[in-house]
């Protein structure tokens, strides 16, 4: 099994359930991990044969970019279901931040999983 990791894809989007919120576009920051069968690509060395992750990436951009949300939650399982959508996935999870979101921590994260098997 292979796992392709991106990390901190950082992303602004409108997310939040405060007034102001809805109306700035607010930092998130995007950790991704797919589990998927490798064996094809290693032998053919050709982009068909794995999980491109360029392509995912820019349509994970999009999704987060064109609309809006209330939760993370909503906005991780979004950002999941785009992942699930390639049949090499076999399980994948998304982890995303929202720096700032409470006065003295780091940030505030939601993570999903799933998994075809």
């Amino acid at each position: 099994m292979g796992t392709i990791r991106i990390t901190d894809l950082k992303l602004r989007t409108i997310i939040g359930i405060n007034d102001w919120e809805r109306e700035e576009l607010q930092d998130v920051k995007i950790n991704l991990q797919i589990e998927f069968d490798e064996t094809a690509s290693i032998q053919s060395d050709d982009i068909k044969d794995t999980i491109d992750y360029k392509t995912l990436s820019k349509e994970i951009i999009r999704f987060v970019e064109h609309a809006e949300f209330f939760l993370l939650e909503k906005l991780t399982a979004g950002v999941l279901d785009i992942i699930m959508k390639s049949p090499k996935v076999r399980s994948a999870s998304v982890r995303i931040d929202k720096p700032q979101a409470l006065r003295f921590s780091e940030s505030v994260s939601v993570e999903l999983s799933r998994s075809k098997e």
